[in-house]
């Protein structure tokens, strides 16, 4: 007689899930946060109008400096976006885990 091991819920799955989610939703602010570190470490000047130079290490970075920066406006729909994709995400998360264990008990039985 060997003894039956239960299913496991595929929380893998949903915690992937999450991570590309916030990825996504956060990917602006993180190149806006990249911007201004290396811009502060280096004493550059960095804003929307114009790109200014910015040496560093020997290499002006100021073009991509100033497109990570602007790229920041993509968070006005990143962000609602992601946080709408949470809430589907945090629906079928609690709906899949109830189907799951209403499942588990019948499976027992």
């Amino acid at each position: 007689m060997s003894a039956v091991r239960p299913d496991r819920f595929p929380y893998w799955a949903y915690l992937l899930a999450l991570a590309i989610i916030l990825l996504f939703a956060l990917a602006p602010v993180i190149s806006v946060y990249f911007t201004y570190l290396v811009a502060d470490a280096n004493g550059c000047t960095v804003n929307e109008a114009t790109v200014h130079p910015c040496i560093v290490m020997g290499m002006d970075l100021g073009e991509l400096l100033y497109f990570t920066g602007v790229m920041g406006w993509f968070m006005l729909a990143t962000l609602p976006l992601g946080g709408g994709a949470l809430l589907v995400w945090l629906a079928s998360l609690v709906i899949h885990r109830i189907g799951w264990g209403q499942m588990q008990k019948v499976k027992r039985s």
